[in-house]
């Protein structure tokens, strides 16, 4: 992941299950609290070990959903099923167990109430999660910079959070648009279809306001879609990205 940690906060330390909230059938919400926070900014992520009997250990990066004014640190994590730390945070983990957590993390891809520029940010799957950070935030703050939400997910089940988002996007200055890739079931008053550039030339903000754009989620569909933000004429300096792989998470 790209970005800048600050010196003393990468030191590992253990944090207790508080809340655990299913977001999906392969998602969930872990709401930790941990004995020395000293905030965090919207975008930023932590590291999580877990260590096996035998001493093993595997480490993974997660983003934080939660804004910084809300108290405690929320991670939301998707299951993949080979994985080696995702599927025990998804359907082993129970209240009151431990994690070891180091952050937080990235100073890149981030976005503050101080930032006047339209945002745009555009989601693949579980790449929501960090963007849910940024709306509390700006709706927290009371923003008045336009900031959009193009979020792609396979089917409603798969959606992460829409009922926050639905809210959100009936308040001030924040506009979510989802679109599902697959067929929808009926009733479906949403999108249909990938995130490819007859969507972003229709529901993305213009190149000429210059927004701040924001793409998150699997390598493939962050590639593409900066690709064609870039072919659409948005500055290459001004796409800020976070990718990860479909294996080992």
């Amino acid at each position: 992941m790209a970005g800048t940690a600050v010196r003393g906060r990468l030191t590992w330390q253990r944090a207790t299950v508080a809340e655990l909230v299913e977001e999906s059938p392969t998602a969930r919400s872990i709401t930790l609290e941990l004995s020395s926070w000293d905030g965090h900014r919207a975008g930023q992520h932590v590291d999580v070990r877990l260590t096996a009997d035998d001493g093993y250990q595997a480490e993974r990066s997660y983003s934080i959903a939660s804004a910084p004014g809300d108290g405690r640190v929320v991670l939301t994590v998707e299951r993949l099923d080979d994985g080696e730390v995702s599927p025990y945070l998804v359907d082993e983990l129970r209240a009151g167990d431990e994690l070891e957590v180091r952050g937080p993390i990235g100073g890149y891809f981030v976005w503050e109430p101080q930032f006047r520029s339209p945002a745009l940010l555009i989601a693949g799957g579980s790449g929501v999660v960090p963007f849910r950070s940024m709306l509390r935030e700006h709706h927290a703050a009371g923003s008045t910079a336009p900031m959009r939400l193009l979020y792609s997910a396979r089917t409603q089940a798969a959606l992460l959070y829409r009922a926050e988002l639905t809210r959100l996007a009936g308040s001030g200055e924040i506009d979510v648009r989802i679109t599902l890739t697959r067929e929808p079931p009926d009733g479906w008053r949403g999108y249909r279809g990938r995130i490819d550039r007859e969507f972003l030339d229709r529901f993305g903000r213009p190149p000429a306001e210059r927004p701040l754009v924001y793409v998150c989620g699997p390598t493939a569909f962050v590639e593409a879609t900066a690709d064609t933000l870039v072919a659409l004429g948005h500055e290459p300096g001004r796409i800020r990205t976070e990718r990860f792989g479909g294996t080992g998470t």
